[in-house]
């Protein structure tokens, strides 16, 4: 089965997802859990590779897996013969620290239009305490202009 022809069953298409690990999904140690066109899910383990040097999980891989849901439920969002979605713009708050354990994202679409897509992704850790809130710009660009 080609990534272009993905399943409706948003557990199917995570571990489908999850089957790449040769990308920053797989660098971060990032699982999808869910993945459809309405809301995708992700985890991420709070390790050395995610933490800041004090100790803190790093804003940044709290953005990058924000952005990564995003993007995920951008591209199931287009025609994936013809496009490909990629962040465009994103910004995040960063509410609670995290020392360990995991937190979890959820994406949901806030607009979904022809060319762009805004998602706002929450980041919970295990307790449901919210770490993080961000929004991302998706955009949907064809295949031809890269």
């Amino acid at each position: 089965m080609s990534f272009s022809d993905f399943p409706d069953d948003p557990i199917l298409v995570a571990k489908m997802i999850n089957s790449r690990r040769d990308n920053m999904l797989g660098t971060l140690d990032i699982e999808i859990v869910e993945a459809s066109k309405d809301k995708v899910v992700g985890k991420m383990p709070v390790t050395t590779k995610t933490k800041q040097p004090e100790g803190f999980l790093h804003g940044g891989a709290s953005v990058t897996l924000a952005e990564a849901l995003a993007s995920i439920g951008g591209w199931l969002n287009v025609n994936r013969e013809t496009h490909s979605a990629m962040g465009l713009e994103i910004n995040a708050n960063h509410l609670r620290p995290k020392r360990d354990g995991i937190v979890t994202g959820e994406a949901v679409p806030l607009h979904r239009g022809r060319n762009t897509q805004v998602w706002e992704i929450k980041i919970y850790d295990e307790e449901r305490k919210l770490i993080c809130i961000s929004r991302c710009t998706v955009a949907a660009v064809e295949r031809k202009n890269f």
